[in-house]
């Protein structure tokens, strides 16, 4: 039919194929048959072929890239073989396997080759391969024998293909966005399985439920030299529901077709039942006014950061002033008059900069349909166990975790949303909640967890695992997967997991206006996957993106053990901020993992040497000083920004850099910049600041007393050099009735009062499943609720003393100095040495020391703080005259003007003076 109607179809559908082509994109066709049932069943995984009886389940062996691997053979093996697991062949010991089966030989390497430290987990020799696997070997991973003179087997092991992969398929991926995106009028689906044998795409029908709609199923195609599966729908398709059924083998399983979602989702349904196609412009993903709310222009270093850390459920659930549809959710922060609102706005006329939120993405421990709410006893004693056994009937299946639990990164989670099954609402209202934070004045940052997921393996919440198994968590030599951060450990040194950690942080930060992020256990994490991140949402947002997280060093990562790790030891140059125990167990007492008898461990705030509680009246007094002298110089380093090159004298009368004073075996001073350290005495891991010193501070000491030492102990992070961190509710003497890990606890042990009448003190004993071992030494102190529990005249009290804290943190360019060369130059402690008077803290920072242009030249300011309970007097005649006190003191604390270098500073009190 040669008409130019036929001619311009002609040319319209060779277009279109070569458009298909190009992108690797063939025409969808549907499939019947059983399918489309497997599509339905969230999590749901079909046996196709059996794992070999006579097969090892263990992976002791380890790819360093695509030819060589790692093992601990025999010694006398006489040669080694690569085995497919298909086929049925065994391993067993003593099985002879001839030539003709189809094996690979391995060839030991004469020269020690080089292993990278990520591999040295698995012990052994270096093996080469006679040549390169081909793609689709991969598909069944091979696993590696030991065979005598011969052909039989010595010993068998399966081999850990993160290092393969990474080597062989992982860098031809990165031109290729992952995940459902739309463009050109098309919606693609991209999938990274390179192990996978097939992939086929679940789409549902517009409508209905997930249960009910019509479903195609659609095979996807594989590009061999990326490992991608990619398929190709004309159209938008935004508001699609859709899953994968992706088969793989799984050592010790067999090959098994499992129904996964996107771990690249945006959307998705209500219990992440499906994922959900989502253009993140599309007019039901915004609210009103998106983008035009600026972002609040506060912070132009690292050091400006004051952050406020809090949970989304927390801010509003017991908040009446909020609609009650609203409460716990996103929207209740679009609620400007509420009180949880106008008390976050006075901290940000205060000096406020920062509103980091707990976990926000998809998180798999709180149910986003029917989740319970307790009803609590009302008349339990403080004491009583009761609350806590309610708590527990439900525990699991209530509205309340912390949310350390991933299950999607990039998706927030529905339990905070109006309704959980709108995946564009979802969107929309996560947006209302930031623009209403920026519209406050304050930035917003989030919480993030990449270390770890909320389960591996073919576990139904487990979605990386179960596409390719073996390659996103960390394994150790057996092949298992790590759990040293509580759950299993990815593995971020691996090239896809850093690309999906990136990509999922780049998206908060572009997409949702995100201003800085906390890495939860960022020490499990490579420097250099930090590093590129950094970089990568600098670029997406145009604008700097504040980043700090948690440093530690343990578990199988420990000391470099696999690579540089983002921690406290190898972070300082990189702009990075890390949290510091140093100032923050001096200030409390013990250390963060306290049980029992150690929980009346005291500290610099909790009364060491004056007040002694009654598990330490008998020490003897001369000790007790020693002691808190020594605290003394804790307490100095975390003011000095805990920077490493810093020099101060110490309670033994030497002057040298803070690295020089020890922190057990590490340096007390680790960090190169201020920036690069995070300082706080509280946030939601551990007891409260207040809880610490009910268990610390003696029984009989008056509300009004504990809270001058919770101002005390907010003064320490407020007039530190570094980044200052608060806890929210810290600055209202917050109490979680001694619950020291409330992470599962419910609603009830982690209430906020915004009203100030309360701070929830004495509900009853905190739940048993963390706590039991230590209720000996709680109860008694819970049974005086009644005299340790504040007020609203206390609570007030501690208010306005945070309160102008912030102000002057934020009036005072001294005390948020860029450069630790800014800080040796103004910085200088007085009172120290053996002969000082302990728990009286004094440094003044003069910036007639700082060149002409910096904005603290001229500025003097000095503070005094005063641990004990009494009042103190100090001479310091080389200061001279001058002083008065900051004026955002006045009317707050009674102090007199001083003469002739003469201060009196009150008991258990922060004293800031100006010149």
């Amino acid at each position: 039919m040669d008409t130019p109607l036929a001619h311009r179809r002609l040319r319209a559908a060779r277009f279109l194929a070569a458009l298909l082509a190009a992108l690797a994109l063939p025409p969808a066709t549907a499939l019947d048959g059983p399918l489309a049932a497997e599509c339905r069943v969230p999590g749901g995984a079909t046996l196709l072929e059996a794992w070999p009886d006579g097969l090892p389940a263990a992976q002791q062996a380890v790819w360093l890239d695509g030819e060589r691997l790692r093992w601990q053979a025999p010694e006398e093996a006489a040669r080694l073989v690569l085995v497919a697991p298909a086929g049925g062949r065994s391993l067993a010991p003593g099985t002879r396997l001839a030539d003709g089966d189809g094996l690979r030989r391995l060839g030991a390497v004469d020269a020690p080759d080089e292993v990278d430290a990520r591999f040295s987990h698995v012990p052994g020799r270096v093996f080469r391969l006679d040549r390169p696997l081909e793609a689709s070997d991969w598909e069944a991973p091979p696993l590696v024998a030991a065979l005598d003179a011969d052909g039989r087997v010595l010993a068998a092991t399966g081999v850990q293909l993160a290092g393969a992969l990474d080597a062989v398929f992982a860098p031809h991926t990165n031109a290729t966005p992952l995940g459902a995106t739309l463009a050109d009028g098309h919606t693609r689906f991209a999938l990274w399985a390179p192990t996978a044998a097939a992939v086929r795409l679940c789409l549902f029908d517009a409508g209905g439920t997930l249960e009910q709609a019509g479903v195609q199923v659609l095979p996807m195609t594989k590009t061999a030299r990326s490992g991608l599966w990619q398929i190709g729908q004309p159209g938008s398709l935004h508001g699609r529901r859709y899953a994968f059924l992706v088969e793989v083998w799984v050592p010790g399983l067999g090959r098994v077709r499992n129904r996964v979602t996107d771990p690249y989702a945006l959307g998705l349904v209500a219990d992440s039942r499906a994922a959900v196609v989502l253009d993140l412009a599309h007019p039901e993903t915004r609210p009103a006014g998106w983008g035009s709310t600026p972002v609040p222009d506060t912070v132009q270093a690292n050091t400006d950061l004051v952050i406020y850390e809090l949970h989304v459920r927390d801010f509003s659930r017991d908040d009446a002033s909020v609609p009650a549809e609203h409460r716990g959710r996103y929207l209740a922060f679009t609620h400007a008059d509420s009180l949880g609102m106008r008390h976050l706005k006075r901290l940000a006329a205060a000096g406020l900069t920062d509103v980091h939120l707990l976990p926000v993405y998809d998180l798999a421990s709180v149910p986003e349909q029917g989740c319970l709410e307790p009803a609590l006893p009302p008349d339990a004693a403080p004491d009583s166990p009761t609350v806590q056994a309610v708590v527990g009937e439900v525990r699991g299946r209530d509205c309340f975790n912390w949310g350390y639990d991933p299950w999607h990164y990039t998706v927030p989670e529905g339990s905070y949303a109006t309704d959980p099954d709108d995946a564009a609402g979802r969107v929309r209202e996560f947006r209302a909640m930031v623009q209403a934070l920026h519209a406050a004045g304050l930035r917003v940052g989030l919480d993030v967890v990449y270390n770890h997921t909320m389960a591996g393996g073919q576990d139904t919440q487990s979605v990386l695992d179960r596409i390719v198994p073996g390659y996103y968590h960390r394994l150790d030599a057996e092949g298992a997967i790590t759990t040293s951060t509580c759950c299993p450990n990815t593995a971020t040194e691996a090239r896809m997991m850093a690309r999906l950690m990136i990509d999922s942080a780049v998206v908060w930060a572009r997409d949702y206006r995100i201003d800085g992020f906390r890495f939860d256990l960022m020490g499990h994490q490579p420097k250099a996957a930090m590093l590129a991140l950094q970089q990568a949402v600098d670029a997406a947002a145009g604008r700097r993106i504040r980043l700090i997280g948690e440093g530690w060093d343990f578990g199988e990562v420990a000391d470099g053990a696999r690579f540089v790790q983002a921690s406290q030891r190898s972070l300082p140059g990189s702009g990075i901020g890390t949290f510091s125990d140093r100032m923050r167990d001096a200030a409390r007492g013990g250390g963060a993992g306290d049980r029992g008898e150690g929980l009346l461990q005291q500290g610099w705030l909790s009364g060491l040497h004056f007040t002694p509680n009654a598990a330490h009246q008998a020490q003897p007094a001369a000790a007790s000083e020693a002691a808190l002298r020594a605290l003394d110089d804790r307490i100095r380093i975390g003011l000095a920004g805990s920077l490493r090159e810093y020099a101060m004298q110490g309670a033994d009368g030497e002057t040298r850099p803070l690295s020089a004073f020890a922190y057990g075996d590490q340096p007390a001073g680790y960090v190169a910049e201020p920036g690069e350290v995070v300082n706080y005495t509280e946030n939601h891991d551990n007891l409260t600041l207040f809880d610490s010193n009910a268990l610390r501070l003696p029984l009989e000491t008056t509300p009004m007393e504990r809270a001058k030492v919770q101002v005390l102990g907010n003064a320490l992070v407020l007039l530190s050099q570094g980044i200052a961190y608060l806890h929210a509710g810290q600055e209202l003497m917050r109490s979680k009735s001694l619950d020291r890990n409330s992470y599962d606890s419910g609603d009830a042990f982690n209430r906020i009062d915004w009203s100030y009448s309360t701070n929830h003190f004495g509900i009853g004993l905190p739940p048993a499943w963390d706590n039991e071992d230590s209720w000996p030494w709680m109860a008694p102190v819970l049974a005086r609720a009644e005299t340790i529990a504040p007020g609203p005249e206390a609570i007030h009290h501690a208010v306005e003393g945070t309160l102008a804290l912030l102000r002057i943190r934020r009036a005072e360019p001294l005390l948020r100095l860029e450069r630790a060369s800014e800080v040796q130059a103004a910085l200088r402690f007085h009172n120290t040495g053996p002969e000082s008077l302990p728990g009286l803290v004094v440094g003044q920072l003069d910036g007639h020391a700082l060149p002409a242009a910096h904005p603290a030249h001229g500025r003097e300011l000095l503070y005094l703080l005063n641990t004990a309970p009494k009042e103190r007097r100090l001479a310091l005649p080389s200061l001279g005259e001058g002083w008065r006190l900051h004026p955002d003191l006045d009317g707050l604390v009674e102090a007199p003007v001083p003469q002739a270098g003469q201060f009196v500073v009150p008991g258990r009190s922060a004293l800031v003076f100006v010149r």
